[in-house]
């Protein structure tokens, strides 16, 4: 071989690379573990997804923060659901109160309801730093007010997966 066309030749290879075993190795790992993030990006959509169907609704009595027995079995029910995302998913804990008190006793009581379903939640296993809970007052009614059928569907609790 012609020494001019053979240094040319190692010039070519050193400035322009020469693809190893080692790059091709390298890009075939960085091509598996891309994929790889990818499905775990998937699957943690399809698992969130499935959280969020999960809903639970606990009502309360008039001017009270205690959660009653039906209310123990809804929630029991919801962290029973979610149980294979509690570490990851985002709880809300919306309360509300009917129209009947004033307007910092609703505030106050809304509060205290989102509190102890929040409280409950996390002796359920769901890490208390995962659970949101704000009170709206008597705000966002989900019946009219005028009736006592309706003030008793507004005093409540909203859980749900973000």
């Amino acid at each position: 071989m012609n020494p001019r066309i053979f240094s040319l030749f190692v010039l070519v290879f050193v400035f322009l690379g020469c693809p190893s075993a080692y790059d091709q190795t390298y890009d075939q790992e960085l091509g598996r573990l891309r994929n790889q993030e990818r499905q775990r990006q998937a699957a943690e959509a399809a698992n969130r997804a499935e959280a969020q169907k999960y809903v639970a609704v606990v009502y309360f009595s008039v001017g009270s923060s205690m959660i009653q027995e039906e209310g123990y079995h809804e929630l029991l029910w919801f962290a029973d659901r979610i149980a294979p995302y509690r570490n990851r998913a985002q709880i809300d804990v919306k309360g509300y109160a009917d129209s009947t008190g004033h307007e910092q006793f609703n505030q106050d009581l809304s509060n205290q309801r989102a509190r102890n379903v929040a409280d409950f939640l996390a002796q359920q296993g769901i890490p208390y730093d995962h659970i949101f809970p704000v009170g709206f007052s008597s705000n966002f009614p989900e019946e009219p007010n005028e009736s006592a059928a309706g003030r008793s569907r507004n005093r409540r609790v909203e859980v749900r997966v973000r």
